[in-house]
């Protein structure tokens, strides 16, 4: 009876945990995408920040669907998703084109880095009714990557408009019903 009871809590434990576990590896795929990028592997990087877009998708639907939702997966959610649709995708598209433009390629990059991290920090202190303020952050990442794949057909001005237009729709006030 005893190994019974330890083997159903372990279930529970593991199960509450579910979601977070998927959450850590969407942030490690945002780090490996980091890692690769810089030792300039650029297409594996690209394809592993849309593999944490499908993790990031699953995360919430799982801590729903099983009712372990908490601050704490939150708060980490917010923490892997500035990794995975911040820091990954504004190095991606640094180390692609913006890189040409000295100091204000680098401005852009933190810029939409920076308004990412505001734009999980105002979501993580308010109500969400349904609707989301601004514009999510794994949208404007995954937009930003998408652009990568654009550099070839684009003139290079084009990525500093893109980032910086993404980088204001992730702080705008207007409201986006969620999907």
């Amino acid at each position: 009876m005893f190994l019974l009871d330890v083997f159903d809590q372990t279930i529970k434990k593991l199960k509450a945990q579910t979601a977070n576990v998927i959450t850590l590896a969407n942030l490690a795929l945002g780090g490996f995408s980091i890692i690769i990028g810089i030792n300039g592997n650029s297409n594996l990087s690209l394809l592993l920040i849309f593999l944490a877009a499908l993790l990031d998708r699953f995360d919430g639907m799982v801590a729903r669907k099983f009712k372990i939702t908490s601050d704490l997966g939150k708060q980490l959610d917010s923490m892997s998703d500035i990794i995975s649709f911040g820091v990954a995708p504004a190095l991606l598209v640094y180390h692609g084109i913006l890189n040409e433009f000295g100091a204000p390629g680098i401005f852009f990059s933190v810029f939409f880095i920076g308004c990412g991290a505001f734009r999980l920090a105002r979501f993580n202190i308010t109500e969400n009714n349904g609707f989301y303020t601004g514009l999510p952050i794994t949208a404007a990442g995954c937009l930003a990557t998408l652009s990568y794949l654009a550099i070839p057909y684009f003139p290079p001005q084009s990525f500093i408009f893109i980032m910086i237009v993404l980088s204001f729709l992730m702080v705008s006030t207007f409201t986006l019903k969620k999907i």
